[in-house]
């Protein structure tokens, strides 16, 4: 009789009745102390307890320990693999490809979906072709191709791509050309993995299935720890599994490290460079000041001074190359300057008319066009000499942002709205709003930003505070607490590792950070003395923040001492290993 529950089926197997329950028994005679004993192994009555052992019993076998393995499946009564299972991936493994494509007539009826055995065939043949090609047997290999992968009527393409390689004049050109690595034990145990995943597990296990199953433990108590911000390793070998991973507050950026304070004036922006090396910061001083990022302390040092900015700088944008930075006004300027930072020369200073508002940018992706527009009813697409290529008449932008596409940017406007304007067609639509076609909100967005995937924005709203959309299914995900927002402007950012933070300066002098998935905030930092007009994470470096305010100074915040002591910089990116 064949057993379905993955259990051992030895000469003295249990009752058809205790199979069909799923319990594994049988008898076996083992010797001690020179007499041989007749024991009867546990019954192991539980699915999961079976699934736990063929689990251990792969594991054991990936390490060598088969007659471990072999012992823990005879003593348990349950089997690693189905018998037919076993035979082939032994013939596989062996490179017996005759054996095997019997055993794939004896797999047939335990396939979950029966047209996949064509294509195991397939894979099968297709081992075997390179095979006969790596060693020299060009006849072989032409005969397996003609009357055997051929006849299959799979995958044409390949077929045809496989048969190019005969013209290979050597093993190094056929491995180059094909991407292939060649015969031998690993080429053959990749194929089974593949051939593996046609095959239900109660017949054979997926590869690696416990390292998976605690790789994604691991994976699920970091997404799950709310000040969870390293970088999570591939695989276990860094972690501990004999206790839950935990991330202390001490290691999250809520300590003040570093305060500066060359400005004069209230401090109204800042932003770290796409690289993580520098940050720029600017003021109602009229000045811009780009300090740099020391990687192995990640202390900032003044670098150098953009001056003459009459009225103050309110918002500041690098290039994506970082190679230039373009210094916005307040409400009524119509000055836009464009610096080139590694020289800190003035490129352009833009100046399309004295009536126009140029109070904010963004980059498009190709580093060669910028958008620029204000409150006064105009928005331009332009290039690095300030050239209009293109405008928008009519519309009074309060923030831009480029998305990847190279085409579209979306715009917040006075009328409380996230719109889109295609350059390429010269069309425009709406994409936020609580009606079910378009995004708006009921009250003014005085700022907003994307994340790296452009789906999720982020909403600095007048009186209302930071709200998080997502601008793909144009639905209001979240509305973060805490943070004072009244009629100031105040710029918000994503953060941290995959950035799952939000961080957002307040009216109320403090900076507010919230794991995206919780409404509450998971930390409150306190030091400035006036309102935080704006926030960035470094995207290098993510447990790096900084913060600028009315109090005339930028703090840097990081982690707890203890977690910043490394001598390469790397303690501001600690991993915490207890999982």
């Amino acid at each position: 009789m064949q057993a379905s529950n993955g259990c051992y089926n030895g000469e003295s197997a249990s009752t058809s009745n205790e199979l069909q329950n799923g319990t594994c028994s049988f008898e076996d005679n083992v010797e001690i102390n020179g007499d041989v004993h007749k024991t009867i192994s546990t019954k192991i009555r539980s699915q999961t307890d079976q699934d736990i052992i063929r689990l251990i019993g792969q594991h054991l076998r990936g390490l060598g320990l088969n007659r471990t393995a072999e012992q823990l499946m005879k003593e348990s009564g349950c089997r690693l693999d189905h018998p037919s299972a076993a035979r082939f991936q032994t013939h596989v493994v062996e490179g017996d490809w005759v054996q095997a494509e019997k055993d794939l007539g004896d797999l047939k009826m335990l396939l979950e979906n029966q047209h996949s055995l064509v294509e195991m065939k397939f894979l099968l043949l297709e081992q075997k072709y390179m095979e006969l090609l790596e060693d020299g047997h060009v006849l072989e290999a032409l005969q397996c191709l003609r009357h055997e992968l051929t006849p299959l009527r799979f995958n044409t393409n390949r077929v045809h791509e496989l048969s190019s390689y005969m013209m290979c004049q050597d093993n190094m050109e056929l491995k180059q050309m094909s991407h292939w690595e060649g015969k031998g034990a690993h080429s053959r145990q990749k194929l089974m993995e593949k051939l593996q995943a046609f095959l239900p597990p109660s017949v054979m296990l997926p590869p690696r299935r416990l390292q998976t199953l605690l790789h994604q433990a691991v994976e699920l108590q970091k997404d799950r720890c709310p000040y969870h911000n390293s970088k999570s390793e591939s695989s276990l070998e860094n972690v501990s599994l004999l206790i839950d991973h935990t991330c202390t507050k001490e290691q999250f950026p809520c300590e003040t490290v570093q305060i500066l304070k060359d400005h004069c004036d209230e401090v109204w922006f800042c932003r770290f460079s796409n690289d993580g090396t520098k940050l720029a910061t600017g003021s109602k001083d009229n000045n811009v000041i780009i300090w740099d990022v020391n990687p192995e302390t990640l202390e900032l040092t003044h670098s150098k001074t953009l001056d003459n900015h009459p009225g103050g700088v309110t918002f500041l944008a690098w290039s994506p190359d970082d190679t230039y930075l373009i210094a916005c006004g307040p409400d009524d300027s119509s000055d836009l300057w464009v610096w080139n930072v590694e020289t800190g020369g003035l490129k352009i200073k833009m100046n399309h008319s004295p009536e126009d508002s140029l109070t904010t940018c963004a980059w498009n992706q190709d580093g060669k066009r910028f958008v620029c527009g204000g409150t006064r009813g105009q928005f331009y697409q332009c290039d690095l000499d300030g050239n209009v290529l293109d405008s928008w008449e009519g519309v009074r932008v309060q923030c831009l942002w480029c998305r990847k596409d190279g085409k579209t940017v979306l715009a917040a406007d006075t009328h409380h709205r996230i719109r889109g304007y295609n350059f390429e067609d010269l069309t425009d639509f709406n994409i936020v709003c609580l009606n079910i076609d378009r995004l708006q909100e009921g009250h003014s967005v005085m700022s907003f930003t994307c994340d790296d995937s452009g789906r999720l924005a982020l909403l600095n709203v007048a009186t209302q505070g930071v709200h998080l959309w997502d601008i793909e299914d144009r639905v209001l995900v979240r509305k973060f607490q805490g943070v004072t927002q009244g009629y100031y402007t105040i710029h918000s950012c994503f953060g941290g590792v995959n950035q799952v933070f939000i961080a957002s300066g307040s009216e109320d002098n403090k900076v507010y950070i919230w794991h995206i998935k919780r409404e509450m905030p998971i930390a409150v930092l306190l030091g400035h003395t006036r309102t935080v007009n704006c926030v960035s994470w470094n995207p290098v470096y993510p447990s790096m923040l900084a913060s600028a305010s009315d109090d005339g100074t930028v703090r840097i915040w990081g982690p707890a001492e203890r977690y910043r002591t490394s001598s390469k910089g790397q303690s501001l990116n600690i991993s915490n290993t207890n999982v």
